[in-house]
Formats: structure tokens, sequence, C-alpha cells
């Protein structure tokens, strides 16, 4: 029987990558973004099915979950729907911070809500969301895209006890750096002058030669999403490897500190 994933957040980037590879495997995909009239190149592949959502939009979640039901049963659920508000935290409006928990915590936390009964009906299913290097380390500037990450990660594994009692899976793929259009897409940068000599510092970690593209991240999508462990991390990209090992080898203090010096240690406030 041909299996199912809904993905959000398909139109660019990974949630592209993976929507064309698991056509390539055979899979249906229901690929959700917030303007289908603007998509050029998943709307002629054979069993994609294109469907309008705002995650940060109640509505439009329950009628994009009621149309995906309606034409079978879904296998997966790929939650990868987000951006990047990145900047000091006394330079972000209110309305800027509701936004990213919006988007990338509780577009996540509804979308999964509103597939579990099918799942549950089903005592199958898998759930997978898009977290980050930055769901599992800290860096400078990054308050509320790490407070969205993080919360993933917790709510995850919380919820891998109750969804567990059904034997429906939730997992995270937490990436590096990808080689995609996200910096000038969706990273939403906000500077604050009193913070200018270190936020350029900071620019220079990111290397984006070292970065994963988003068929490889994508691959690791489709390993958690058939592999049948009960595994919730699934770290994906050399980067995001080698810095979650550094961080697991010295320790979190010994990390924030070795971080801080890199950034800050060479300026005056």
């Amino acid at each position: 029987m041909q299996k199912a994933i809904f993905i959000t957040g398909a139109s660019t980037g990974l949630g592209r990558a993976t929507a064309k590879l698991f056509q390539s495997k055979g899979w249906k995909v229901i690929a959700t973004m917030r303007d289908p009239s603007k998509e050029t190149e998943l709307n002629h592949l054979s069993n994609v099915t294109l469907v309008k959502l705002d995650v940060t939009h109640q509505g439009q979640i329950e009628e994009a979950v009621n149309k995906a039901i309606s034409e079978g049963p879904i296998d997966v659920v790929f939650n990868n729907a987000g951006y990047g508000l990145i900047g000091p935290l006394e330079a972000i409006s209110d309305e800027q911070i509701t936004k990213e928990i919006n988007t990338n915590l509780l577009g996540v936390i509804r979308v999964t809500k509103a597939f579990i009964p099918h799942f549950k009906a089903r005592k199958s299913g898998v759930f997978i969301s898009t977290t980050s290097l930055g769901g599992l380390i800290a860096f400078p500037f990054g308050s509320l895209y790490h407070a969205t990450k993080w919360g993933i990660e917790g709510w995850t594994e919380s919820m891998s006890f109750e969804l567990g009692f059904f034997n429906i899976a939730i997992k995270t793929v937490a990436p590096g750096g990808i080689q995609t259009d996200f910096a000038t897409r969706s990273l939403d940068p906000v500077t604050h002058p009193d913070y200018n000599a270190p936020w350029e510092e900071m620019q220079k970690l990111f290397n984006p030669a070292h970065w994963s593209t988003p068929g490889q991240i994508a691959d690791v999508v489709y390993e958690a999403a058939t592999d049948g462990k009960k595994q919730l991390l699934y770290v994906a990209g050399a980067d995001a490897n080698a810095s979650y090992q550094r961080r697991l080898e010295i320790g979190k203090e010994a990390f924030r500190i070795e971080m801080g010096q890199n950034i800050f240690s060479n300026f005056e406030a």
C-alpha cells in the first residue's frame, strides 16, 4: 500500500527537497505552503498534492489536515515550517516575538495535535519536526530562535511517552547549516548599535562551505521516517554533529564559556 507524508513549509529548501525525495521513493506527498499558486515544480510531480497552509492560523491547520486525511491515510507528518529571528532581545519587538513563537513552536504543536486522533485510530504513525543545531546548543543573539527550537526538543521528549502508548513515534531532525536561501528568505535579523562588534564577530562562525545540501538533510528525514526506531533525535550534517559532539565532550558550562570568549572577549560594553 502506498505510504503518504504531510509536509509543512514545502515551498523551498529542506521542505521542497524532502517532498521530492519521498515522491521519488513512491510516496504520496501532501506538500503544504502559504501560497501554492506560486509553486512551479512540485505541482508537476505525480502523487504530489499542494495544500494552502499558514501554520499560524488554526483554521487553516484544521482545513489542511482534514483535506489530507479525506484523501487517504497519512503515515508521516513532517513539521518543517519555520524561520530564524536573530538579534539582541532588547531590539526585538513584541510582534516579532509572538510571530516567531507562533510559527516555530505553536505551529508544530497545533499541527501535531490535529493529527493525533488519526494516528491513534490507525495505531501507527510518525511525527518528525525540524529543529536545529540551535535546539541543542546556543549561539549569542539567537535567544528567541533557540527558545522555539529547544522548546520543540523538550516537548518532543515529553510527547514520546503519551504517543508511544499508542504506538506512535515522534522524532526531531536537527540540522546545522543548509545551503539554501534561508539567510535572505527565512532569516529575520534584528540589530542594535550597542552590540555591533560582537554581532559582526559572530557572523564569522558561519561558513556555508561546511554546510549540508537540502538533499543531504532530506535523506536524514527519510531515515527517521522509515527506520522503525524509537530514536528521538537525529543530528543532521557534519557541522552539526561536530559542534554537538564538542558540547557533549567538554560539557555545557565549558562550551558556553568557550562560545562567549570566542565572540565577546575582544570587546568592551
